[in-house]
């Protein structure tokens, strides 16, 4: 644990202490010596404004490959799976849309991003959150509005 200086102050006025002169100490506090900047841990790459544009730029660009196949497969997925019927149809859409994310990740691998230890699993995480939502929204919307006159739905069109 650290220790602290226990601070001396006067006493308030108008205290019984036994003590009646009031302390005055002046406790010295050190300069904080400026020292040099210590040079990083060589485990940490030191990363320049080019470098670190170069690997924004390919995350970004991972990140709109990524949206643009949310939405395609999930169009795709509407007419490729339209002979399967019930919950086999469901599942193998999720199969599919796990399918396509795994080769958007082999794609993030072949694009040789130099990312820190710290982020290598941004290749994974980047936009998956985007990339699901957005798969199952445009899968939903494309077959709803594929098959809107299939149906009895009690909406007179």
């Amino acid at each position: 644990m650290a220790k602290f200086k226990k601070k001396k102050s006067e006493p308030t006025p108008g205290s019984n202490d036994s003590k009646d002169e009031s302390i005055e100490e002046s406790v010295e506090v050190p300069e904080i010596e400026k020292s040099e900047p210590t040079p990083e841990s060589p485990k940490v790459p030191v990363e320049n404004e080019v470098e670190k544009s170069e690997k924004d730029r390919k995350l970004n660009k991972l990140f709109w490959m990524r949206v643009a196949l949310a939405i395609i497969a999930g169009t795709a997925a509407t007419f490729i799976f339209e002979d399967i019927e019930g919950e086999e149809r469901r599942w193998s859409s999720i199969g599919f849309m796990i399918i396509v994310f795994f080769g958007t990740i082999i794609v993030a691998k072949g694009m040789k991003m130099q990312l820190p230890s710290s982020d290598r699993k941004k290749i994974v995480t980047q936009a998956i959150g985007s990339y699901v939502f957005l798969y199952l929204f445009s899968w939903i919307v494309t077959y709803t509005l594929v098959n809107i006159s299939s149906g009895s739905t009690g909406i007179n069109l």
